[in-house]
């Protein structure tokens, strides 16, 4: 690939270096003239006993190896946005199909909600369709393959991790599907073969946010004095690090420990940190970023109340108990008073997962058996939506329309239109469960009730990127010693070498020769702002991102951060997957912007109300960016569509 206007400091970080990072289009591309006319209720048309093949279809369609920006990748998401924007669509093509569901979505809570209807009607006829050019929907599996050796990175959803315990309908999908995540826990992760090595947690600090650039390895492991040495902070900026992370300072000692947990819901981490404990600004900078990878957003919009539940630093003598606070009905994230989920990370994070729902849905196209087997097994696209088969799964077909059919009060079905290949196609159906992004439901439901509608728009979706890039060889890192570092006034705030996980025959790199994967972690957003003001400024700035922007800022940065480990980015780097995703995080509660509901009046208990025979479901209305609460909420959305 040749690019223009080269500067010698882009010869440097290899920008004209032939590596994979091409952007892929699956599907053409969305023109809103040929579009415009008519109603989009689908009118009388000649019926097809066919759908149209897909790309899905063709020989070695496989999008898990597909390089450069994936995620919402071009193609999955433009006519979504022009129906957002008020685009009407022309009368579409009825198909000759109907089911007893449609799902819309084949993300895990939309795979879910096919398997939980499953287990009732066996027999039924299901459709899931779905925008991406991949299932999974945010479980993305980002698959390299580096010198003959298999090398896996999820590109979105991490892990098996939730702050409480897997609950009898998720853990009942899980066994369902073969997966003990307690006993694989402790068989196939090995966390301490980066310890063997004496590969520890650095901060990379910044020159253009610190003054100079320069790493400290040992964070948390050596001294504070000796991990800070040569860092760009003053003796004061030093001495106040130290004492956010050791001090045993009780700084409300008249206060209940209730009343300190019901103070620091109302005040950020960012206020916490600089007029309770009082630190130097250059300090405040380094925790700044600390909030991102969990909610999305700095310090300045994340209570110190939640910063205290998932483990941040300052909060040691205070002496607080996980629990709620009870005067708000309030639990600080990260915290349950039953203890978290088993914490188990698939190669391919929980990419695996979706996988293995696909299994027991459609078995022709994932061969072979147990959850060992699906870590390395080759999916066949082409059996996902063979004609004949009970269940189909539809990709790159994005729905515009979901409606009831028949009266208002009592209707009789639903018809569900969507486009695909710039072709419109409407199915129908008994009923239909929207597993989608829940701010896009009104504009395919537009007949929903008022109130229903503005508490779906509420549901403001974190933007973030996932980033996995491939390496010749991880020698600066073990030279380094260092296995992940922060980097708080980054581009990518965090990155990691590829975790080490054996399962099946999969197995992860043990040398610093030898390949291996980087994950690194970017979430955008505008300081200073309300959250959800904060997410959507951060989307805006990520949809008009291209990625040789990204690809710069990936170079540089691993370049300066590993510089003393002799690491050369146009040498080193061989592979660049960017995994964008604009509408990333579900949304859940904060306490600094959002006022405490009744249960039952949340906006995401209002919003996903049945409309007829259309259900919702989706991790958005469980209020919990957790995979086993997309999964409940699958299972909620199908005991409506049973009940009704």
């Amino acid at each position: 690939m040749k690019r223009k206007n080269m500067t010698p400091q882009d010869h440097a970080l290899g920008m004209d270096r032939s590596i994979s990072r091409r952007d892929f289009m699956q599907g053409a591309a969305i023109g809103g003239a040929g579009l415009l006319g008519a109603s989009l209720l689908p009118g009388p048309a000649t019926a097809h006993s066919l759908s149209p093949a897909g790309a899905q279809d063709n020989p070695g369609y496989y999008p898990p190896t597909l390089s450069g920006m994936r995620g919402s990748h071009p193609g999955s998401f433009e006519a979504a946005h022009a129906l957002r924007d008020g685009m009407t669509v022309s009368s579409a093509t009825m198909l000759d199909e109907h089911y007893d569901l449609v799902v819309v979505g084949a993300g895990i809570s939309g795979l879910s909600s096919a398997h939980f209807y499953l287990q009732a009607h066996p027999s039924a006829r299901v459709l899931l369709l779905d925008n991406h050019d991949d299932f999974g929907g945010h479980a993305k599996r980002n698959e390299f393959h580096l010198d003959g050796h298999l090398a896996l990175m999820n590109g979105g959803t991490l892990e098996i991790d939730s702050p409480r315990p897997y609950g009898p309908v998720a853990d009942g999908v899980l066994r369902a599907i073969g997966i003990d995540a307690a006993a694989l826990a402790k068989q196939v992760q090995h966390p301490e073969f980066y310890d063997s090595l004496g590969l520890g947690t650095g901060i990379f600090f910044d020159r253009a946010t610190f003054g100079a650039d320069h790493l400290a390895v040992g964070y948390h492991e050596k001294p504070w004095p000796d991990f800070l040495v040569g860092a760009p902070l003053s003796a004061a900026a030093k001495a106040d690090v130290e004492r956010v992370e050791t001090a045993n300072v009780d700084y409300f000692p008249s206060w209940t420990a209730e009343q300190k947990k019901q103070h620091l819901t109302t005040i950020s981490y960012l206020d916490y940190l600089t007029q309770v404990i009082k630190v130097d600004p250059s300090v405040a900078a380094i925790y700044r970023t600390r909030t991102q990878g969990e909610w999305g957003v700095g310090a300045d919009a994340v209570s110190a109340a939640d910063a205290w539940g998932i483990g941040l630093p300052g909060f040691d003598g205070l002496k607080l108990l996980p629990g709620s606070v009870p005067a708000m009905g309030f639990t600080p994230a990260g915290y349950s008073d039953t203890g978290g989920s088993t914490r188990l990370h698939f190669p391919d994070g929980n990419a695996t997962i979706a996988r293995l729902l696909v299994r027991r849905l459609i078995p022709r196209a994932l061969p072979g058996s147990g959850v060992e087997n699906a870590v390395t097994a080759v999916a066949d696209y082409a059996r996902l939506d063979e004609q004949g088969s009970p269940v189909r799964l539809r990709l790159s077909s994005i729905v515009l329309r979901a409606a009831n059919l028949g009266p208002a009060k009592a209707p009789t079905g639903v018809a569900v239109t969507y486009i695909r290949d710039g072709r419109l196609f409407t199915v129908r159906a008994g009923h239909c469960v929207l597993a989608c992004y829940n701010m896009m439901i009104p504009y395919l439901c537009p007949e929903l009730p008022q109130p229903q509608k503005a508490a779906l728009h509420t549901l403001v979706k974190t933007p973030l990127v996932y980033t996995t890039v491939a390496l010749r060889n991880w020698q600066a890192f073990h030279k380094l010693k260092v296995r992940q570092l922060f980097a708080p006034g980054g581009y990518h705030t965090s990155m990691r070498l590829n975790p080490t996980v054996d399962i099946g025959e999969y197995r992860s790199t043990r040398s610093p020769d030898e390949p291996n994967l980087v994950w690194m972690t970017r979430t955008p957003c505008q300081p200073g702002l309300p959250e959800h003001e904060q997410n959507k400024v951060g989307r805006a700035q990520l949809q008009t991102t291209p990625f040789e922007v990204f690809e710069r800022e990936i170079r540089a940065q691993l370049g300066a951060a590993l510089a003393g480990g002799g690491f050369d980015p146009a040498a080193d780097i061989t592979g660049i997957t960017v995994n964008r995703w604009p509408h990333g995080y579900a949304p859940e509660h904060n306490s600094l912007f959002e006022p405490q509901y009744a249960e039952n009046e949340t906006p995401q208990v209002i919003g996903r109300a049945r409309f007829g025979r259309i259900s919702i479901a989706n991790s958005d209305s469980g209020g919990g960016a957790y995979t086993d609460v997309a999964m409940e909420q699958g299972y909620r959305a199908v005991q409506e569509v049973l009940g009704a």
